[in-house]
Parts: structure tokens; sequence; C-alpha cells
């Protein structure tokens, strides 16, 4: 039975919804996030709103719950009228957050779903939750400083927890130096290249020369979005089968559509923002024997307990950024669960208990 099959027929009981918003300051920026609380026979239903500008979080906060998604129905009903609706009350900064926003109601509504059928994700699909690697994944200068990178906020984390991995995002200020030092650690599983951000806070000059370096100096790395042109293609082309893909991908048709035959991709729910259509992508990269991993958008709630969830299921053995929050402090407390993280799951619903 396909994935999406398994959850579209649960019955769904909705009284309303409240949102709670959430803020906290990280390196860079002040980050604002929004809880979706969606209410039904008693039961609650939680879903986290990633999209990273703050006045489009406070739009919808100060216009409040003003949809009517009441009444019953199954739960494949209840996504398919939020899909319908205008979630944002002005136009968001950027288009992508209609996606963000998308998942938070929809996965609210597949946990409200679950906890009345009195159920937990799992079994409903039919999967055994699995110990969930993770990597760190950091800059080595926030985005906007003028410090330069260094290894320093790296040594100070594998020095609190020796046994952590990384996915670093190189910038045009890396030394031979710092390549070489990062080397010498042998903990790097990934480099985010971010070759597909273009005007934002964390773009990275494209340097066909830095590339060649990285490719020969990490030659077990994944590399995540590269800028492809006529001067990065040659040095990349020999390394397709390391390329994986995260900012691109929002469908199946953008899986389709890379410019490789990828070996694995980063789904992140809510990029792609239907439950549908993420369950069609992970019954899609299962046939067809492409990997998968999880990438989290700084969540401040329940969000980051859900890719954590989703990656215990569907790709609990591949370099998930799904670390406990705690590891984007320099340096991390103690007492910090390890990779790979065992699950911690809610007897109902579709919660991380941890």
């Amino acid at each position: 039975m396909a994935t999406y099959d398994r959850l579209a027929a649960l019955p769904i009981e909705v009284t309303g919804y409240e949102l709670e918003g959430l803020e906290l300051q990280v390196p860079g920026f002040d980050r604002h996030s929004t809880v979706i609380h969606l209410h039904g026979s008693g039961e609650e239903g939680l879903g986290e709103d990633v999209t990273y500008e703050a006045l489009d979080h406070l739009a919808l906060q100060d216009v409040g719950p003003v949809h009517d998604l009441t009444g019953h129905g199954t739960l494949g009903e209840l996504c398919e009228q939020i899909g319908e609706l205008d979630l944002f009350p002005s136009q968001p900064v950027r288009e992508v957050s209609r996606r963000y926003r998308r998942w938070a109601f929809e996965s609210a509504a597949l946990d409200l779903a679950l906890r009345q059928a009195d159920e937990p994700l799992h079994t409903v699909l039919d999967r055994e939750p699995r110990p969930v690697a993770f990597v760190c994944s950091m800059r080595l200068a926030a985005p906007g400083s003028d410090r330069q990178s260094s290894i320093e906020p790296l040594r100070q984390k594998l020095e609190a927890y020796p046994t952590l991995r990384f996915k670093l995002d190189p910038t045009n200020d890396w030394t031979d130096e710092l390549i070489a030092e990062l080397v010498a650690t042998g903990a790097v599983d990934s480099l985010d290249l971010k070759g597909q951000y273009k005007g934002t806070a964390v773009d990275v000059e494209t340097d066909p020369v830095l590339y060649a370096k990285l490719v020969e100096a990490f030659p077990d790395a994944w590399l995540e979005d590269p800028d492809l042109n006529d001067e990065t293609r040659p040095v990349l082309e020999p390394y397709a089968d390391r390329l994986t893909w995260d900012a691109p991908i929002h469908s199946i048709a953008d899986i389709e559509a890379l410019p490789y035959p990828p070996k694995m991709v980063n789904l992140k729910p809510s990029r792609i923002g239907s439950l549908r259509e993420l369950c069609e992508a992970y019954d899609y990269c299962e046939e067809r024997g492409i990997g998968a991993y999880g990438g989290g958008q700084w969540e401040l709630g329940v969000g980051r307990g859900h890719i954590q969830y989703l990656a215990s299921l569907f790709h609990p053995e591949t370099p998930n950024d799904t670390a406990p929050r705690g590891y984007n402090e320099v340096p991390p407390p103690p007492g910090l669960p390890t990779s790979p993280l065992e699950p911690l799951l809610d007897g109902v619903g579709f919660r991380w208990a941890g």
C-alpha cells in the first residue's frame, strides 16, 4: 500500500485551532516560528511553521485563526482543503514559505488524526522506528559576520562530543590550512556548497577553484547544492555520484529534473509542503534506490521532533541534519544525546517525546 494511502483515510474531527508564536536569537538572525494547535474531540495536534521572515509570522499571528477548518471527514480531505487555502494574510516575502506553512497545518492535522485514532504514526505506516544517525550542521563563521572562518567552533564541539559528525558550509574565506585542519578531524560527512541560494543571508560566491580543492580534500563527503555552470561543471562532473540536492527539491518532478540522476537527496517535509507529496517522494526514492536524508530549518518547537520521527522511519542511517538543537551552541551543553539518536516517540500521534 502506498504510504499516503495508509494515512489519508484516517477519520478526523476539527473544532478549531490556535496559533503560538516562538522566538529565539540565533547566530545571524532573530528566529521566529509559529506553532499550529489544531483541536478536536478533546485532542490537540501540533505543527510548526518554519517560514524564515519574521514579518510573515507576525502577520499570521495578528489576524489569528481566521480559517474555518471545523467539521468531520478524513485526513486526506482536510489536507486537500488546507491546500486550497491562502494561508498568508498578505503576500509572503518568499514564495516557498507557502509550502512551509502548508506543512505546519498538515502536520498538525496528521498529529490530531493519529491522536483521535489512538495510534502512533509508525504503527499506522507499519514501519519500525530505528535510531537516527545525525550530523551537526554549521558554518565556521556566522553569516554576515566579519570574522574569519576558523576550525575553533568545530573543535569545541568535538572536545565535548568526540564522535560528532558534521555537515559544513564552505565559504569563500576557507584557506588551504583550514581545509587541511578539517580533513585531519575525519569528522566531515557533507559539504553544503549553498550554490542554489541567491539573494539570501547564506549566499556563497561560486568559486570553481574552491570546489576543486573540496572535492579532492574530502573524497567521501556528499556535495550538496553546487552551482553548476560552465566553470564548475568540469570540476564536479567526475564526482556526480557524490552530488546531492536540497534547495531545489520541492517535488518528485524536481528530483527528475536534476542534472544528474541522484544517489541521494534531502527530503525536507516543510520544503515539500504537502503530506501527500512528501509520502509520494518517500515511495519514489525507495522504489528507485535513491537515498534520502532529512534536513532542519531552525525549528524552535515540535517541528524538530517531526523531522527526527520521519528520519527514524524512512532514512535512519544517512547523514540527517536533524541534530538536537543544543548542538547549535558553542560549546554545546553537556548531556546531549549522541548519534545515533534513539527513537523517543509518544505512544500516540506524530510526536518525538524527547
